[in-house]
């Protein structure tokens, strides 16, 4: 069914531009490494704000999980950086779009943390408190070694779509993976043969997180 296909494919096009692959490609990484790490200290602050017993931190966390989970990371890109970043007079972007990044992907760890933890039954936190556990050791010993084989898969799969999602930063001119095949695409009007390579190095980014995962859920079953 693709022979009837008439797109020549010029590769040699592309190889002279080889190097804005590479240095995308890594951009990517990089940022996406530390938005990870970040969202991950969000979402845990954030689903222990929204069990606190402080009415306004409750509140807090819940609207601020409410308000990006219901808007587009695209708008939020631009916003926080156009209109926050900028008149804050903080024009590093790249530091500006990991936090976004971050920011959009806690609100989703906390989602996913606050059902793990909520997932276990109340009759666990009532035997931690009849052997004298204090909330500390509850959450150490008895909680969190059960919540955490239920937060696993989903917590791989938002890793996987920051990395997915770090290619909407290129709206604000950061030289990450998509915005150096869009440039490359821009200046040799070969489109598939920038955008093949660019999902082929996506897959490479987000297949070991899948696949180290996997193994990691086939071990705690064990």
């Amino acid at each position: 069914m693709f022979t009837a296909i008439s797109y020549e494919f010029h590769w040699d096009t592309i190889y002279a531009y080889k190097q804005k692959f590479i240095d995308g490609f890594f951009m990517t990484i990089v940022i996406s490494f530390f938005a990870l790490i970040l969202s991950l200290i969000i979402g845990v602050l954030f689903a222990y704000g929204q069990n606190s017993k402080v009415i306004l931190l409750r509140f807090f966390s819940r609207f601020y999980i409410e308000l990006i989970r219901g808007t587009p990371l695209l708008v939020q890109i631009l916003i926080f950086f156009y209109v926050f970043a900028n008149n804050l007079g903080f024009n590093n972007r790249y530091i500006v779009g990991t936090v976004i990044l971050a920011l959009f992907s806690g609100a989703y760890v906390s989602e996913i943390i606050r059902a793990g933890l909520r997932s276990i039954h109340k009759s666990q936190y009532e035997s931690a408190q009849s052997l004298g556990f204090t909330p500390f050791q509850t959450y150490r010993y008895i909680i969190f070694p059960q919540a955490y084989k239920r937060i696993i898969p989903p917590l791989t799969g938002q890793f996987a779509s920051i990395i997915k999602d770090s290619s909407l930063l290129s709206i604000i001119s950061i030289s990450e993976f998509t915005m150096n095949a869009q440039e490359v695409n821009a200046y040799t009007y070969s489109t598939l043969e920038s955008y093949i390579p660019l999902g082929i190095g996506y897959l490479m980014l987000t297949y070991p997180i899948s696949f180290w995962a996997k193994k990691l859920e086939e071990r705690m079953k064990d």
